[in-house]
C-alpha cells in the first residue's frame, strides 16, 4: 500500500558501493526521489534511467538528489552505472 502523500519516507541504508553506504538520513534537509526499477540492464530500465540522467540539472534546481533502487547486487549497479554514465547514485 503505498504511503498518503506528504508522509516522511522511513530512514533506510543500501550499499552503494563494496565498502560504502548510503541512508535517506544523509540527505536531511534536501528533496530526495527515490526510483525504484525492476533491474539493471533492462531495455524499459534503462531508457527510465537514461531519461533521469538527462533530467539532473532540473533535478538541482529543486535541490533534489536522486536515488536509483533495485533488488540487483552492487558489482552489477557499479559496471550498469559506469556504462550508462550515470551521474547518480545505484542503490
Amino acid at each position: 500500500m503505498p504511503l498518503p502523500i506528504g508522509t516522511k519516507a522511513p530512514d533506510f541504508t543500501l550499499p552503494t558501493t563494496p565498502d560504502q553506504k548510503v541512508s535517506l538520513s544523509d540527505f536531511k534537509g534536501r528533496n530526495v526521489i527515490l526510483a525504484f526499477y525492476p533491474a539493471d540492464w533492462s531495455p524499459v530500465c534503462g531508457d527510465q534511467l537514461a531519461l533521469y540522467n538527462e533530467m539532473r540539472e532540473q533535478f538541482e534546481n529543486f535541490n533534489a538528489s536522486l536515488l536509483a533502487i533495485s533488488v540487483d547486487g552492487i558489482w552489477c549497479h557499479l559496471a550498469y552505472g559506469k556504462d550508462r554514465n550515470f551521474h547518480f547514485t545505484l542503490l
